[in-house]
Parts: C-alpha cells; structure tokens; sequence
C-alpha cells in the first residue's frame, strides 16, 4: 500500500479507531490518544504492515489492541521500578468534561452493565456493536477462533439482557 492510499484509509477510518482506543484504555482518553498515535506511528513507520489478508479496519483494530496491551504492559511495570511515578501524567481523576455532558442516565446504566462483563464479552460486544465488526473480524482482531467469539457474543449479550432487565425492575 502506498503512504498515501495508507494515510487515506488511516483518515477514513480514524474515528471508529479512536472509539476503539477507547474501550482497549478502559475509557482513559488521553491514554486512547497515546495507543492511536503509538500505533499509526508503527504503520506509518513500516513497523506494523497491512498485507492484506483481512479488511484494513480489521488489521488496524488488531493494531490497536497489541499497542494497548503493551501501554499497559509499560505501566505496570514502570510502577514496580524505582522514581516510575515521575513519568506518570498527572490527572485530576475526573471524567472529560465533554464527555460527562453528552453521557445520558441510561448511556451509564449501560456502560455500568458493559463494564461488569468479562474482559472478552466486553471487548467483542464492542467490536460488534460500536465498531460495526463482523463477528468473524472481532475473532481476527482479538486472535480467538469464530467459535470462542461467538460463545463471547452471545454470553455477553444474555449477561447485558439480564442486568439491563434487573435495572428496569
């Protein structure tokens, strides 16, 4: 893929990759915006390279999550080393406060159903859901079998059913 053609799917498909940042950061923005620019440096640099076995969103989502896992990889192990806490960006704790505004009541009780799932039922859900992912490409990204996340589709649907449904009672 030419940088162009590269720098015009990157483009195309940013803000469904950010949406995605988001949910492997666990909601931290500013970390999300690390892990997109960690990882469009690694394409754009040659370090990750689209072949083309599977739909570019599909590999950038790949991207996205080894770059996330990494992040978090650095954190816990900066936090174990002498003076880590000096690299560490100060934050007040509080929600963006854009973000904060545009949240609804019921977008909460959702997050807060989301939220309580299983690490992958959450990730696939999100995949499917927000990312407009096929379950095939959520099993790519996440590098699990069809059948493993098709198990954490539905598992994670019936548990966001039963919560959303005790919450309404």
């Amino acid at each position: 893929m030419q940088p162009a053609d590269l720098e015009r799917e990157l483009d195309h498909v940013h803000t469904a990759a950010f949406g995605w940042a988001l949910a492997c950061c666990a909601g931290d923005r500013a970390e999300a915006e690390d892990v997109l620019q960690t990882s469009y440096l690694k394409i754009l640099d040659g370090r990750a390279r689209f072949d083309g076995r599977s739909a570019f969103r599909t590999w950038l989502f790949g991207v996205v999550r080894h770059t996330a896992a990494e992040t978090r990889r650095r954190h816990r192990i900066g936090r174990w080393l002498p003076l880590g806490w000096l690299g560490a960006a100060a934050r007040d704790g509080g929600p963006d406060p854009a973000v904060a505004l545009a949240r609804s009541e019921e977008s909460r009780v959702l997050e807060r159903a989301l939220a309580a799932l299983p690490a992958r039922q959450r990730q696939v859900l999100h995949l499917v859901f927000y990312q407009d992912v096929s379950i095939a490409d959520a099993a790519r990204v996440l590098r699990v079998s069809l059948g493993t996340a098709r198990t954490h589709y539905e598992r994670g649907k019936a548990a966001l059913r039963r919560t959303l449904e005790g919450d309404r009672a």
